[in-house]
């Protein structure tokens, strides 16, 4: 931990004392979940039907009289009443920010975010994925980081320098959603001789011309994606480690906005894991709005994804290589901000699907109910979605602000 003292010392210097003026606000959320499993499980020691959550996320933020200075913390707590290696903490962000006219500096940990696709996210690099959460990759831990940003006429320019890596959870034995055997998260394998402590770099420079939004970013560093060894354990038999390579990436993404039309696009170039390969994903969201009286609007959105790595476990396996997204948006714009998310990616090599409905409501002031829904179906015996063939899920979870 000697390592992290720089760190603290610079943002000791830096950091104005809150007692002398600014305002605290505190606040957060707690939410109770629940998972429900149809099927049997698939696996040996796999939990059966329920798996019960709780959720704590802390918002505790300061920010000075002229707006300038601002100190975050945003601490995140899941209990699970089944699967230990999903009851986990983590400070997803905790950070100290100046926000200049046209500079802006942070230190500390954060979330960034980058991209502009709904069914998946390839040039978002920054942040590790908190993969014991969901599936979708959507849910991320706190990045330590220091942060440079200039904002002029000509864009946006942002340099990241990463002083520390955080390993990708996972599932346990009893997890549902993952792979036979559950992955050794214990034992990790890493490509450079400093492991975590490898620093990693970013850059990015976004701007807009006209009616189009775009990103261009570059990474250099240690794979957020890990691909795997398989060994034999003595005692478990065949084990996955996950390995972490070191590689480079390059990414654009951009956003075309024309009346009810989005256009999106993603694509990367990525070196250091097997051969260097492209991938993409491009596609669109057209909005009826004011589909009825009381004022909803639709939104259809279609997406083709494309992935050109090798095959094989050693680099980070993807069912996503030709496959095809279509989906729906129904948001009711009342005030319970009632919205439905339906879609289905479907392989278009062996027609292998999944699918997923999420919908969201709130009532009264400070409560949200929500209901996802997951399930894999038609899967051919070797793509990597047979793994969750047997874990179709349905989510509940009621959240409460304060």
């Amino acid at each position: 931990m000697h390592r992290l003292a720089p760190l603290a010392s610079l943002l000791a210097l830096i950091v104005p004392h809150p007692t002398h003026a600014g305002e605290w606000e505190v606040g957060g959320e707690v939410a109770a979940e629940l998972r429900v499993f149809p099927d049997e499980p698939a696996y040996p020691g796999q939990l059966e039907d329920l798996q019960p959550s709780g959720v704590f996320t802390g918002d505790i933020r300061w920010t000075s009289d002229d707006g300038k200075h601002q100190i975050v913390a945003i601490p995140f707590f899941r209990l699970d009443g089944e699967d230990n290696e999903r009851t986990h903490a983590d400070l997803r962000e905790g950070y100290y920010r100046y926000a200049g006219d046209q500079v802006e500096l942070l230190i500390g940990a954060a979330k960034v975010f980058w991209g502009t696709a709904e069914s998946r996210h390839l040039v978002d690099i920054v942040n590790q994925t908190d993969a014991v959460e969901d599936l979708d990759e959507e849910d991320k831990l706190g990045q330590p980081m220091v942060k440079v940003g200039v904002l002029r006429d000509w864009g946006q320019l942002e340099l990241f320098v990463l002083p520390y890596f955080r390993e990708r959870t996972f599932p346990g034995t009893r997890g549902r959603l993952r792979f036979d055997p559950a992955i050794e998260t214990e034992n990790p394998i890493f490509d450079d001789a400093d492991e975590e402590w490898n620093t990693d770099f970013a850059v990015r420079y976004s701007h807009y011309i006209g009616s189009v939004d775009f990103g261009l970013s570059a990474f250099s560093g240690t794979s957020r994606e890990p691909g795997f060894e398989v060994g034999f354990d003595p005692q478990t038999g065949v084990s996955l480690r996950p390995v972490y390579d070191q590689i480079n990436q390059f990414g654009i993404d951009g956003q075309y906005t024309q009346d009810a039309w989005l256009w999106k696009f993603e694509g990367i170039v990525r070196e250091g894991q097997g051969d260097t390969f492209a991938a993409a994903v491009a596609g669109f969201e057209y909005t009826f709005f004011g589909v009825t009286e009381s004022g909803a609007d639709l939104g259809i959105l279609a997406e083709y994804l494309y992935d050109g790595r090798d095959e094989g476990f050693d680099v980070p396996p993807t069912p996503l290589d030709n496959d095809l997204f279509l989906g729906a948006r129904y948001a009711l714009n009342d005030t319970q901000d009632t919205s439905i998310l339906a879609g289905t990616i479907t392989d278009l090599n062996d027609g292998s699907s999944s699918g997923l409905i999420e919908a969201e409501r709130r009532f009264g002031a400070n409560w949200t109910a929500e209901l996802d829904a997951r399930f894999f179906y038609s899967v051919e015996g070797d793509n990597l979605l047979a793994a969750f063939q047997n874990d179709d899920l349905l989510t509940i979870r009621v959240t409460r602000y304060f």
